[in-house]
């Protein structure tokens, strides 16, 4: 009997994508578990794990927002952005290696980081508005890792998975928004010193800022809203990568500066693809 997509199904489909990110070992992708399993059912049983975090103490310090770019669309099968919740725990600094021994099948990308000075809410909002309400803008990795087996990812399973979020390292200079063309900045990733990606934001959306505003105006719909201090990731604008295997990430973005990591032990599975 194919199992329905209420709400007994959703508690456990969340209890499964929490089992597997806790013990490190993937499961089939939801919506073949789940076969009744919708977009907005996805962003139930992301919810009801982030309920499950901040019942443990984690804080959610922002959102990040992906497959914005066609690259990542096209790499990954969907054809819509999705959004996750990031938390205080997700911060690493880059300062100390990242522990790859935590994460199960981990992916780099090199992207902005808005951090914003006043709340965004409410839907048909424009670049002006998202600029407007951002304090700065900084460089930053986002590690994503997905808790599907093999990436075997589509918008139901990487939605029900908070978006694939892992990790982020921020890089250190703050930049106001006015000051940057963030509609053209040329991005590189590199990784152990070998240029593997290269990229202009333009590919997100046309400018990051846009991918704020669907941000906002799909959070509006929850009754949601982005609040100041918060965080925003856009979403790359490249290709991201596998880092099993390697010892060392460099990202860049015009006008940014760098960002850099290094890393140390294994995840669960292992070599570079």
């Amino acid at each position: 009997m194919t199992e329905q997509a209420n709400e007994p199904a959703v508690e456990r489909c969340a209890a499964l994508l929490e089992e597997a990110e806790r013990a490190r070992q993937p499961i089939a992708p939801p919506r073949e578990t789940f076969p009744k399993l919708s977009v907005a059912d996805a962003y139930r049983v992301q919810l009801a794990n982030v309920a499950r975090r901040k019942r443990s103490g984690e804080r959610v310090i922002g959102h990040k927002v992906g497959l914005t770019a066609k690259a990542m669309q096209e790499l990954f099968g969907v054809d819509e952005p999705d959004y996750g919740h990031l938390f205080d725990t997700m911060l690493h600094d880059a300062g100390n290696p990242l522990d790859l021994s935590a994460l199960i099948d981990p992916q780099i990308e090199v992207e902005p980081a808005f951090v914003l000075s006043r709340k965004l809410e409410g839907e048909s909002l424009g670049i002006d508005q998202v600029l407007a309400a951002t304090d700065c803008i900084m460089v930053c990795f986002e590690v994503i890792d997905s808790r599907v087996a093999d990436w075997r990812i589509g918008i139901q399973d990487t939605v029900a998975d908070n978006g694939s979020s892992a990790r982020v390292v921020l890089g250190t200079q703050r930049v106001k928004p006015r000051e940057l063309d963030l509609a053209n900045l040329d991005t590189v990733l590199e990784l152990d010193g070998h240029v593997l990606e290269r990229g202009n934001t333009g590919a997100v959306l046309g400018h990051p800022a846009r991918s704020l505003a669907w941000l906002a105006g799909t959070l509006a719909r929850f009754g949601m809203a982005l609040e100041p201090g918060d965080i925003v990731l856009p979403g790359t604008c490249t290709r991201s990568r596998r880092i099993a295997g390697c010892h060392s990430a460099r990202g860049s973005m015009h006008g940014l500066g760098s960002v850099s990591v290094t890393f140390e032990n294994s995840p669960t599975i292992t070599g570079k693809r």
